[in-house]
């Protein structure tokens, strides 16, 4: 499916969702997110794209990193909401996040899947694939792409001059509409809390790194989501 917007499109159309759209639980923010973009500025220009795929951790949650107390690694997703965690995993990949919920409540949301739309040359000079899909179908793969690692980790999302953010999709209802239903399935490569249907995805983009399959939850028929901004 190919992107229809502008890879060069002015950083100052870019608005970034504000602080209180990170409030919630992770769980409805992972849903909310999806169609919005993940953009980062880079020495070579913006680059990233619409979201597609995410994961939820959340309170009680013994595949969150903040299950068993706040620890040196994972500080940051005790709050406050709309800053990045970025963790190393595998000894290989680097996976990006975004804290949710007030200060104290350490939750998150994995992104695991972007659509790119902006900057996909320099994308694909960093990470070269022989079939655009692959790009950025999973969140090793999408922060090889838009050169995301430790660097990354704390960094306020909100913040004007912020080298990562999320900007909001102001065509956000014909985007899931096009690339709907929202599909809910069991989380993907983990063993703790298997079985929590914590991962949202749009099933109608090329981009999404695994499909339900036996997993598979439910679909939200309307594939649209009330946005909250």
């Amino acid at each position: 499916m190919e992107a229809k917007v502008s890879a060069n499109r002015p950083r100052a159309e870019l608005v970034r969702l504000p602080r209180s759209f990170y409030q919630p639980s992770a769980e409805t923010v992972a849903r909310e997110l999806l169609g919005h973009w993940l953009i980062r500025n880079t020495p070579d220009g913006l680059c990233g794209g619409a979201i597609v795929e995410t994961e939820a951790y959340v309170t009680g949650d013994a595949a969150c990193h903040a299950f068993g107390g706040e620890t040196k690694r994972n500080r940051v997703m005790w709050g406050p909401p709309g800053y990045c965690y970025v963790y190393f995993i595998y000894g290989n990949h680097w996976c990006v996040n975004v804290v949710c919920r007030p200060a104290g409540v350490a939750e998150a949301v994995l992104i695991r899947a972007v659509e790119p739309m902006f900057g996909i040359e320099a994308m694909r000079a960093r990470r070269p694939v022989a079939k655009p899909h692959e790009l950025m179908n999973g969140p090793g793969k999408l922060c090889a792409a838009m050169d995301i690692g430790r660097g990354l980790n704390g960094v306020d999302l909100c913040d004007a001059n912020s080298p990562l953010f999320f900007a909001r999709n102001r065509a956000i209802k014909t985007f899931r509409q096009g690339r709907g239903p929202i599909t809910t399935t069991a989380r993907i490569g983990i063993t703790r809390a298997a079985s929590l249907p914590l991962r949202f995805y749009l099933a109608g983009s090329d981009y999404v790194s695994r499909r339900g399959g036996a997993r598979e939850i439910g679909e939200d028929r309307d594939s649209l989501i009330p946005p909250s901004i």
